[in-house]
């Protein structure tokens, strides 16, 4: 049964790039710090174990979905009693998928989804995710998303038709001084597409977002930036992280009587006509 009440967190950290060790410490520390204010569900950016750009390390820190990483975040879950979500990189059959995992307070691997929209170079060295995955826990159910694939509506949309009353996403939003100063891509419209998707389906929306800087070769580096936030049904940010490292705390209700007042208002989704859209 769902707890359709609860306080989810949302974790804004910087990586040590290419290590394991000292991430599962900070990814320890934030997890126990939402737990002791309340949260039941604690959200971590994208490939938050490693970082992302990692190159060929990548055959050294990717492990099995049930390797020793996995086995450790189930340990902090299981330590804080808390729902925990978190991106990493995973290998299966020689292959390698950029994952984000679900624990159950009990430190029981829920579900691992892979990225299933998979951005430029990544398709070079990553296998997508074929199917999306929609979780149901005792907090309700959760529909997993890593970064890019909040950019598809229709993933979303499907999500929610699969009946997920949240929206998770693990992400690493990037910039470089091109994409921030001639294109605007920057913290003002990832907060824009996370408030868009949550409207548009009227449902939460919950997304981690990593910050710091990394090098991805010799003369390409990215910033990585937030917010890191929570989104209503009707697009309102609840909390955020705006600069930095932190966490943000929301407390939703997914059956609250002013939700559904809201859903009576806001009947985007049957108002939709898919025969004008094919």
């Amino acid at each position: 049964m769902s707890n359709a009440q609860f306080n989810i967190a949302v974790v804004q950290m910087d990586c040590v790039v290419g290590e394991t060790e000292p991430n599962l410490n900070k990814i320890r520390h934030f997890t126990q710090l939402s737990a002791s204010m309340g949260a039941e569900l604690v959200i971590f950016p994208e490939c938050a174990t490693t970082g992302y750009f990692i190159g060929e390390g990548i055959a050294r820190l990717a492990e099995a979905p049930d390797g020793a990483t996995s086995g450790a975040l189930g340990d902090i879950a299981r330590q804080s009693r808390i729902h925990l979500a978190c991106g990493l990189f995973t290998r299966e059959n020689d292959t390698y998928c950029n994952t984000q995992q679900l624990f159950a307070p009990d430190g029981t691997c829920l579900a691992s989804y892979h990225k299933a929209h998979l951005f430029s170079a990544e398709r070079n060295y990553y296998r997508a995710g074929d199917a999306p995955i929609v979780v149901h826990t005792s907090l309700g159910n959760l529909g997993m998303t890593i970064c890019y694939d909040l950019i598809f509506p229709e993933y979303v949309r499907r999500l929610i038709e699969l009946g997920a009353d949240i929206i998770i996403n693990s992400t690493n939003w990037i910039n470089d001084v091109y994409q921030r100063d001639v294109w605007g891509w920057g913290p003002e419209r990832v907060q824009g597409l996370a408030s868009t998707r949550a409207l548009e389906n009227v449902a939460f929306l919950a997304m981690a977002c990593r910050v710091g800087h990394e090098v991805a070769a010799p003369g390409l580096e990215f910033d990585s930036f937030g917010p890191s936030c929570v989104a209503s049904p009707s697009g309102k940010i609840l909390a955020r992280v705006q600069d930095g490292e932190g966490m943000a705390l929301a407390r939703v209700n997914i059956a609250a009587e002013d939700l559904e007042k809201w859903r009576s208002i806001a009947t985007y989704r049957q108002d939709r006509r898919p025969e004008l859209y094919s």
